[in-house]
Formats: structure tokens, sequence, C-alpha cells
């Protein structure tokens, strides 16, 4: 029986590359009320948080009005969704990652600190949505990433054990919580090395023991 049952993805810079998507709709309803966050502190700083929580560390650092959080909230998922229907599309090696996945008998989930609205749009145009078996959004959970909870809760939902998955991750928040999980991580740096060669190499190397 082989040791890993379950690859859990992130979308986000894994699935999808839409963090300058994510980074202009924010500032985009941002400087609707004079406020601006600079890619720097996008990437550094905010990478991989959901907005509500971006919302509020911006009031606490720089005194954006809580009662502003829904309406910008509700405005940058707009802005978002817009962006995602003129550029998200469909890309072959991902498609066919996660197709031998699915033919190989392995769990296909992912794990996002988006709104499930944005989730499934952006799956369903870059036609992935129908080979997750299971999707877990930041409403889903009490606690988003960097919290381990969205894993565990996946984890729970297919009775695996940690041992048992692998977590494909780009971002310190997400690379925090695969490894509280207490999952094997596959960390990437860029949405292209989320392919089968790279999933199965890091998939042999856990069940032979190397690394």
């Amino acid at each position: 029986m082989k040791k890993i049952k379950a690859v859990i993805f992130d979308m986000d810079g894994v699935l999808i590359e839409a963090k300058d998507w994510h980074y202009e709709a924010l500032n985009k309803a941002l400087n609707l009320f004079g406020f601006n966050i600079s890619r720097q502190d996008h990437l550094i700083t905010f990478d991989g948080l959901p907005t509500a929580i971006k919302l509020s560390m911006l009031s606490d650092d720089r005194g954006l009005p809580t009662k502003l959080h829904e309406f910008i909230n509700e405005l940058k998922q707009l802005y978002t969704l817009e962006l995602v229907h003129v550029h998200c599309k469909p890309r072959f090696y991902h498609e066919y990652a996660l197709m031998k996945l699915k033919e190989m008998g392995y769990i296909v989930a992912c794990g996002s600190n988006s709104v499930i609205q944005s989730i499934d749009v952006m799956l369903e145009k870059s036609n992935l949505r129908k080979y997750m078996d299971l999707i877990v959004s930041a409403q889903e959970v009490s606690h988003p990433k960097p919290s381990p909870e969205m894993y565990q809760k996946i984890m729970h939902k297919f009775n695996l054990k940690p041992e048992e998955c692998l977590i494909v991750e780009d971002n310190p928040n997400g690379i925090k919580a695969a490894i509280d999980s207490g999952a094997y991580l596959m960390k990437v740096e860029e949405v292209n090395e989320v392919n089968i060669e790279n999933i199965m190499t890091h998939i042999e190397h856990i069940e032979k023991g190397v690394g």
C-alpha cells in the first residue's frame, strides 16, 4: 500500500497565477478611500492571507476605518472576478497532472484562503474543478492559514493521517499551515513547477525515505 494517499493543493500561486490579480483588485478598492499596498508589502507581508485579515492589518497599522472593511472586501471580490474572467485560462500541465493523479487513485483536494466564489470560478475557468474531491475555503474554517485547520479539515473528511498527505504550497503562510498540519510539503516558487513529474518525484522520495 502506498504511503501517500492524497495530494492537496493551495490555489493562488500554485494552480492559478492569481497573485497579481489579488493585488490589483485590493488596491483598486483601497484606492477609492486613499489607501494603497505596495507590491513589496503584498508579497512579503500580505501574500496568502484572506482579504479580511489584510484589512484588519491595515486598520491596525495604517488606520483604515473598520467600518469600511465589508464594503472594501465586497469590492475587492468583484474586481478579482473581473480579472479572473479576462485572464484565467487552462494550463495543460496542470490539467494533465490532476488527471493522472486521479487515474492513479490519489485523493485530490484544494485548500485556499480565498472565498469560495473566487475558488470555484478560477478552478472552473482553468478546467480543474472537475478533478477536485474536496475544496475548503477560508469561509469554512474558524482560523485560515497560517493555521493548519484547513488542511486538517481535509484530512478528517477522508480519514487521512498527516503522513499520508502531500501539500503543495508557495507562500510563507501556506507553508506554515502545511508544516503544522504534519503533512509532507512540496514547496514551489512558480505555477509551472506544479506538474506531474515534480509531484511524483516528491512522492517517490517520500515513500523511499529519501531526503
